[in-house]
């Protein structure tokens, strides 16, 4: 396996986005997807519109091409994206690896993660399992 953190060359950016820049990029189309787990989205909810396409799962473990499967339904590489995750931390990573070593060139993230839009009073949705 790929190691994310180590493995991204140190030119590789992720665009850091506020709660109100993604506020906006959402309602411009931009997709938004998160990458957390079940038990996560349970616990949190979701925000609108969210695509819920997990990548890290139990003990950091990663399946890379069942990963971009669900991106590619859901994005155009060539196009922006939001990441989401509870801290920005997943996301920081995941995105600095796609724009360095899979070639995306608009790759997005809410800088705080979830986290913070929950404590500024942002929306979020009850997650529905399917």
């Amino acid at each position: 396996m790929i190691n994310l953190l180590f493995n991204t060359p140190e030119w590789a950016r992720v665009e850091n986005l506020s709660d109100d820049q993604l506020t906006a990029l959402s309602d411009d189309g931009v997709p938004l997807i998160d990458i957390r787990r079940d038990e996560e989205w349970e616990e949190t909810g979701v925000i609108e519109g969210s695509h819920l396409i997990t990548f890290f799962h139990e003990g950091d473990k990663y399946d890379l091409d069942g990963w971009l499967a669900g991106f590619d339904k859901v994005a155009d590489r060539d196009k922006p994206f939001i990441l989401v995750c509870r801290h920005g931390i997943r996301t920081a990573k995941l995105g600095r690896f796609l724009d360095g070593r899979q070639d995306f060139r608009h790759v997005h993230h809410l800088q705080y993660g979830i986290s913070a839009w929950i404590e500024a009073g942002r929306p979020v949705r009850l997650y529905e399992p399917e």
